[in-house]
This record gives C-alpha cells, structure tokens and sequence, in this order.
C-alpha cells in the first residue's frame, strides 16, 4: 500500500525544510569517516578510480555513481547487498536507480538469459519470440496500453513519444512539469532538477532548440492550463508529460487531483497526455502508477523494470491509434516516426524483461517491496524525531525518500530575477551537504542515490532495515546545524 499521508502536508514539510539552516554531518564526524573508512577501508577502490580517470572522464561512466570523496569499485550485487572491490558489505538502496524490484540477480531470471546464451549471439537484429512475450505481457497489465514498441533507454522513448504526439496531433508544442527529467534529449534536457531553471543545465544545447519545448510549476493545474492556453494561440500543444508521482520519481510528490485535472485539460485542448513510468512501471504496482491512480495517459514512457537491470530498457505504449507512427520496417503507407537502434529489443532484454515481470506479478514483489519502504520510512521518520531534526521522509510504495536539504525544493521565479542568485546559491551549498551526508550514509554501509533516494526491493526484511536504521541512527547522532541561522 502506497503511503502518502497527505501531499500538501509533505510539501508543507518541505517548505519549512528550505527555510531553516541546513542540517548535516558535523564536519568532524565527517572528516573521520574519511579518515578512518574510506582513506583505510578502501584503498583499492581509490587506485582503480584514480587509474580510471586516466581513461575515463571523471573516473566513471554513469551518472547515478556517487563521488564523495571518490567513486567506490563494486564487483558483487546480490538481493539487497553489494560488496566492493575492497570487501566491504552494504545495503543496497541505490537498486541501480530502480529496476531491481525482485531484488539484485535474481536466479529465475538469470538462468533463462543464461539458458538463451547458449544456443544463440546475444543479439541478431532479426525477430525473436520475447519481443511479442514482453510486449504482449505489458499489454495485458497496461489497459492504456494496445501496442508496445521497445526501444534501447528511457531517453530514447521520450523523444519518439514526442515525434508520436506531434504527428497525432499535427502541432508542435511541448510541456513538462518543471524539474522533472525526461532523458537528456536536446528537446528534453529543459527544467531538468529545479522547476523555473529552463535551459540554464542544457550545456551544449543551443537555446533554439526549445522553441516549442516549455515547463509548468509541479503539481499546478492553473500554471499547466496557462500554458496551454498561450500555447494555443501559436499552433497548439502536441503532448504533456508527467512523471505520475511527481518530478523526480516524486521527491516533490503531486497528488491524484492533478493527475485526473491534467487529463482533463489535456482532452480540453488537444494535446495527448504522456506518463513517464521509467520508474513507476512495474515497481508502483504491476499496472504502474496509472492503475495505482486509475488515470490513463494517451502514450506510456517505459524503461528500467522491463529489461529487468539488463541493458536495454526502454519502450513506448498505447493505443493503435498512436502507436501505427512506430511501425518497424520500410514499407510505404502512414508518416512514421522515426526510431530505431541496432541494440533494442535484444533477446537477452526481452527475456531477462518478461521474466523479471512474470515473476514479479507472481510473486506480490511490488507490495512486498511497498511494506517495506513504508518500514523504513515509519523508522527514518522516528529517528528525525528523536534527534529534533528538520528532515523530511516519505515514500510512495518502494519509492523512498529522505530529503536532509531539499534541494530538489527550490524553484526559480524569471519574474523575480533579484531572487535568482540566492536560489543558485543555496541550491549549491545544499547539494555540497547532501554529497556529505550520502559519504556519511556510504561509511556506514548504506548506499543511496545521491544521498537522498533510496528504493527497496522484495529480498529485504524487516530485521534488514532495523540494521539499515541502526546505521542511519549513527550518522543522525553527527548531525549539527550548518551555517547561520535564518
């Protein structure tokens, strides 16, 4: 079960947060972590990284790896454990950003891809029966959901979800709900973290490229209609897209009210409604956070769950209707979107991708992941208040979230540009303080994503998290206020 005690009371928690002083890891408490944990514990880890760097920008190849003081080097994930080059154990909270909802290798899974492997290339470019398993098993789990074309990530799925929405619609426009991130596409890569920061992180990026690309505040049906209203008298909006619980994977929630309003207006004005369900697909609930809320969307962003933590996760669905501007091939007839890569749907994606979702469904690990998070959360929430601390802690299902600075809470007001440079300012400071935590969080043998995420799977129990918490416990025993306060 789901556990939102109320939107406007999270956000109401979260607006208080980014008025007070930042709280976070006494710089002494930090200093020994360092000392005594990463400068003595991993030592390996710190040679390969440094060699790494000599070959790799930064040292590391994917964004979610977390580099205060430096990157660590994992060599095992099983369940809900990883272990790194150096031997050191921990709760894995990260999930590799969210598909592991049976939990880390899981044998059913791994033993069908292994099975495949050999008797065939992992690849061939050519059909296989998977792709219709998978496709087919969505269909069936998804009612907004007739047709599926599988893609090579989430990125590549946001931008053929627009190329449908446009040819469906013949307009051109875009929205999405500020700070929310859809792949990192020119067109997309707009109001990415901060709601209001429009292109100020798209570097490399000219500005003409979001001439049809525009954002609305979070959760805002009267900021999401004007939009669409103004859009209106320039050739209308082709597509709206929402991460359905939130920007983020909600860590700043929106509620069911908006989902159904957001309907509406997008039936009002003619513009076809996208839920990103990157994350929410198969980890929310096996009908994803549209059947948790019984809202459904015109197209569907899939990605991570469906490929099970294998390479290659990523697809769109819905009805026929918009789904005939994805149809494979070469054969003249209807104006086609345009997709492809030599890379998706692989055997070993679709495989490892039907069976993860089999299993899935079979097995309640959705729900089983849902109670635990809502475990931890009930316990993270007990620690904030035995230690009188400002932190917010909430969760929607296996969705976890601790906010200690509220980064992600921040906005940008173009029309107050005098507020800007404080904004920035805070932000940076925040985001320092919340790499210092995630350290703090890794030294005790926690990890998380970006010291703020943290997402749960079917292998944990509650005797896990009781020694999760007794973890977290240690580092809130450091935490001080930082800086003046306001």
């Amino acid at each position: 079960m789901i556990n939102r005690p109320s939107v406007n009371e999270i956000i109401k928690k979260l607006d208080k947060l980014i008025s007070l002083p930042i709280y976070s890891i006494d710089p002494k408490a930090l200093k020994e972590y360092e000392d005594e944990y990463f400068g003595k514990k991993c030592q390996k880890s710190k040679e390969m990284i440094d060699i790494a760097k000599t070959r790799i920008p930064g040292g590391v190849q994917h964004n979610l790896a977390f580099n205060y003081p430096f990157p660590l080097v994992f060599t095992k994930a099983n369940k809900n454990k990883l272990t790194d080059i150096d031997g050191n154990e921990y709760y894995d909270f990260l999930q590799a950003g969210g598909p592991t909802v049976l939990g880390s290798n899981p044998p059913e899974v791994r033993e069908k891809v292994e099975e495949f492997l050999k008797e065939s290339n992992p690849s061939t470019g050519l059909f296989h029966e998977y792709e219709y398993k998978l496709a087919n098993f969505i269909c069936e789990n998804f009612p907004s959901v007739e047709m599926f074309r599988m893609l090579g990530s989430g990125t590549e799925a946001c931008m053929g979800a627009i190329r449908i929405a446009r040819l469906a619609t013949k307009k051109k426009h875009v929205l999405k709900m500020g700070g929310a991130y859809h792949g990192w596409s020119d067109q997309l890569a707009y109001g990415i973290r901060v709601p209001g920061s429009k292109f100020t992180q798209a570097h490399g990026v000219p500005r003409k490229i979001f001439r049809y690309t525009d954002e609305f505040f979070p959760g805002d049906l009267k900021s999401l209609e004007s939009k669409l209203r103004a859009k209106s008298f320039k050739g209308g909006t082709a597509a709206v897209m929402i991460e359905p619980v939130g920007p983020e994977s909600g860590t700043r929630p929106i509620s069911e009210e908006f989902l159904r309003g957001a309907r509406e207006l997008c039936d009002k004005y003619g513009a076809l409604l996208i839920f990103d369900e990157v994350v929410t697909g198969f980890r929310l609930s096996v009908n994803g956070a549209q059947g948790y809320f019984n809202v459904s969307p015109d197209l569907t962003i899939f990605g991570k769950v469906i490929a099970g933590g294998y390479p290659g996760a990523g697809g769109i669905g819905g009805k026929k209707e918009y789904m005939k501007y994805l149809a494979a091939g070469l054969e003249a007839g209807v104006k086609k979107a345009l997709v492809g890569g030599t890379l998706a749907a692989t055997p070993i994606s679709c495989i490892a991708g039907y069976y993860t979702m089999k299993s899935i469904k079979e097995t309640n690990a959705c729900e089983k992941a849902a109670e635990i998070g809502d475990y931890l959360i009930d316990g993270l929430n007990k620690l904030i208040d035995k230690y009188s601390l400002p932190f917010v802690a909430f969760n929607q299902g296996s969705i976890c979230h601790l906010e200690t600075v509220g980064t992600m809470h921040f906005s940008i007001n173009w029309s107050k540009p005098w507020t800007i440079p404080n904004v920035l300012k805070e932000t940076s400071l925040r985001k320092k303080e919340m790499e210092h935590m995630g350290a703090a969080y890794m030294a005790e043998g926690l990890v998380t994503l970006a010291g703020s995420r943290l997402y749960t799977n079917a292998e944990y129990t509650k005797e896990d998290i009781d020694d999760a918490l007794s973890r977290f416990d240690r580092v809130f025993s450091h935490v001080v206020q930082i800086g003046e306060t306001k």
